[in-house]
């Protein structure tokens, strides 16, 4: 008999397990050149994707590929250093199943960031955007075939798939921090290439502050498996049309460096509020 996707996220559950004695609550997801996070945790097991059963491997530029389980000051975490991606062949079973590993785990905090274009004029390059909710526009949902009740219902609700009591919790640190951070709405496209200006004209009137390649999927399965999430986009660049310059994937990179300092002192203040709320 074919192993499920819940024994599969059971076995590489397990394996994690072996390799460390920290019993995190919280993960995260860095996306493109956000990994800075992953490599100031300290003391840490840092556990290459491709040595984790069934685990997909991140092709992309700025992923470093590996599990991190470490001590974020006193709180033990759980971090994705990079993601597996749609683009890059890998099945929507594929691209969630990391994200159901974590919850496996025990993770009931998560937190999800990605690099993004900027849609709405709100959002300066680079800074940091607080998801308030998303918009899927990749093509597929992560849920659909047979649903494994012992992973989820069938027809999980999304009113709130960015938990508002999160999202309460970073305002306030952001203010603490005098870091500005707008509230917007992440528009999810499948990729790899970028969107054309037509595109994210259409995206702007449905609403969407600002646009990236990731995200929605785990968000989705996050929610179906009882986690709550924050949501954090790094906007590395103005979206399609909205500026003279062409977008690369090397800018992308280097604007995410530029704000992974800022980034990595909020995720710190951050993960001792988002543990306690789900101790």
């Amino acid at each position: 008999m074919a192993a499920t996707e819940y024994d599969k996220a059971k076995r590489a559950a397990a394996f994690i397990r072996k390799q460390t004695r920290q019993r995190p609550h919280v993960g995260l997801i860095l996306g493109s050149g956000l990994g800075a996070f992953a490599d100031s945790l300290h003391p840490a097991v840092r556990i290459p994707y491709q040595h984790i059963p069934h685990f997909p491997v991140s092709t992309a530029v700025g992923h470093a590929g590996r599990l991190v389980v470490g001590l974020s000051g006193k709180v033990p975490v759980a971090v994705l250093q990079g993601r597996a991606h749609y683009y890059e062949g890998y099945t929507p079973e594929q691209v969630v199943f990391p994200t159901r590993v974590l919850s496996l785990l025990g993770v009931r905090a998560l937190v999800v960031t990605n690099a993004a274009g900027g849609i709405s004029a709100r959002l300066k390059v680079p800074s940091l955007m607080l998801i308030g909710d998303h918009i899927n526009q990749m093509g597929f949902n992560p849920l659909r075939g047979k649903n494994d009740e012992r992973l989820g219902p069938r027809f999980p609700d999304m009113t709130e798939a960015y938990s508002k009591q999160f999202r309460a919790l970073a305002r306030k640190e952001a203010r603490r921090q005098k870091l500005r951070l707008p509230e917007g709405v992440y528009a999810a496209l499948h990729g790899p290439s970028y969107e054309t200006p037509a595109e994210i004209q259409a995206l702007k009137r449905l609403g969407a502050d600002a646009v990236g390649m990731s995200t929605a999927p785990e968000v989705t399965v996050a929610n179906h498996m009882g986690m709550k999430v924050l949501g954090l986009s790094s906007v590395t660049n103005p979206a399609a049309g909205l500026s003279k310059q062409k977008i690369s994937h090397e800018e992308v990179l280097e604007e995410g460096e530029r704000i992974a300092g800022r980034l990595t002192r909020f995720l710190h203040a951050l993960v001792p509020l988002l543990a306690k709320e789900v101790e």
